[in-house]
């Protein structure tokens, strides 16, 4: 058996302990979830825990970021990070700790709020196993970095930690590791090397017209009909200008113009969103859509030159081969059967943009967040799309166990990869 290896087994039979207060904290969360940039309430608590464990704990960074460091004597420096943030949806799960929240928006609305996307999760995980480290100092040896990053649903909270200093608050990182839940077999973890995550870019775009009667259309220059032949034409993006064996998605979720039947306005918005797993290919398809959109603007004689807003906007998320490789095999000897390989993922993460800044290799695995008996039931009808919810859904419930206790070994069993074992070194 591995040396790393009988550090983390030595380290997760004392989970049992702590089973019990991670499953009420994670109510906890649930029950009081915060739209990104808000996370007060979650950071504090975070914070306390960190401080109570030995962390050298830093508040406030980016924000509402929380770092703790544990330094333990000489060894590699593990970075292991979680998201705090919830979004503005309704919570439909019927849970008994269901989120009844409300909040105000950074547009100044009034919303439900709620954790549809397992951030409580990695909260609770990232924490039990930040104990499970501190309390087994005695057999490891080197640095362990707990992070919790504030919005990133917004896709600014990465950057905003590293803007406030990160890099200059932290010892040399050796590895950053990362995971999210996900509508798969609660037990299983899945990893994946090379892009596991798209990219992501929204574009606003706005197209010109001239106003005029309705009655009295030679007078105008219609954006609603610029608009509709501008989203017929981008379809031939993906279909026609990426190779077959590339993969992205270009969706336009928006087209708003207009107020009145019988007016021809003077303009029209729409909103794309692009998904690519390389930046080749992201910077075809970006390149692709402004093409069309000049020339469709040109060929209706708009008045106007368009105008593009890029916002939104999610890196890659790129996984070591090595960094993966190392995490792989000691996930394959901790769970066996239950570590299988990630498929390809379309949602996007900010995540990369912290070890991209702190020159550190990284990996990003998923674990599974669905009953099993659940799942397996929707796979054998064929319904798995029908009736699994997804993130993001107002009703995605990660079951509590096994998905806390997973994600807590997961962690553990990522991190003592790298850490030095020192098996009966004296604790500090």
């Amino acid at each position: 058996m591995a040396a790393s290896q009988t550090v983390a087994d030595t380290l997760l039979a004392e989970l049992p302990k702590i089973r019990d207060e991670q499953e009420e904290f994670y109510r906890d969360l649930h029950r009081h979830p915060e739209l990104s940039r808000q996370e007060v309430e979650t950071a504090r608590k975070v914070a306390d825990r960190l401080r109570g464990l030995g962390y050298e704990t830093h508040d406030g960074v980016g924000g509402t970021g929380v770092v703790g460091v544990l330094a333990n004597g000489p060894g590699p420096t593990v970075l292991l990070r979680a998201d705090m943030d919830a979004l503005p949806v309704q919570e439909a799960t019927g849970l008994e700790y269901a989120s009844t929240v409300r909040a105000t928006d950074a547009d100044g609305n009034d919303v439900p709020v709620m954790h549809a996307c397992g951030h409580d999760v990695h909260v609770v995980a990232l924490l039990g196993a930040a104990r499970l480290l501190a309390e087994g100092r005695g057999h490891w040896s080197g640095t362990v970095v707990a992070l919790f990053q504030p919005a990133e649903e917004t896709s600014d909270g990465a950057r905003a930690m590293v803007d406030d200093g990160l890099v200059e608050l932290l010892p040399k990182v050796d590895v950053a590791l990362a995971q999210h839940v996900l509508p798969a077999p609660a037990g299983h973890v899945g990893v994946r090397a090379g892009a596991v995550l798209s990219a992501a870019d929204s574009m606003r775009v706005t197209v010109y017209g001239r106003g005029a009667h309705g009655s009295m259309p030679q007078a105008a220059v219609d954006p609603v009909v610029l608009a509709a032949m501008i989203v017929v034409r981008l379809q031939t993006v993906v279909a026609r200008e990426v190779a077959p064996g590339e993969s992205a998605v270009l969706t336009v979720g928006s087209i708003q113009a207009g107020a009145k039947s019988n007016v021809i306005p003077d303009r029209a918005v729409l909103q794309l969103n692009i998904r690519t797993y390389s930046e080749h290919t992201r910077t075809a398809v970006l390149g692709a859509i402004r093409r069309i959109v000049v020339a469709e603007c040109q060929a209706s004689d708009s008045p106007k030159d368009p105008e593009f807003e890029m916002f939104d906007r999610f890196p890659l998320t790129q996984n070591d081969d090595e960094t993966t490789a190392r995490v792989g095999e000691a996930f394959a000897a901790y769970f066996g059967e239950q570590c299988r390989q990630m498929p390809q993922q379309s949602a996007s993460e900010d995540f990369s943009e912290i070890p991209v800044a702190l020159g550190a290799p990284y990996t990003y695995w998923g674990i599974g967040g669905i009953d099993p008996a659940t799942y397996r039931q929707a796979a054998e009808r064929g319904r798995v799309d029908q009736d699994i919810p997804v993130n993001h859904s107002s009703t995605f419930a990660p079951v509590i166990q096994p998905t806390l206790d997973t994600g807590t070994k997961a962690l553990v069993v990522a991190a003592t990869a790298w850490l030095t074992p020192a098996s009966g070194k004296p604790v500090p």
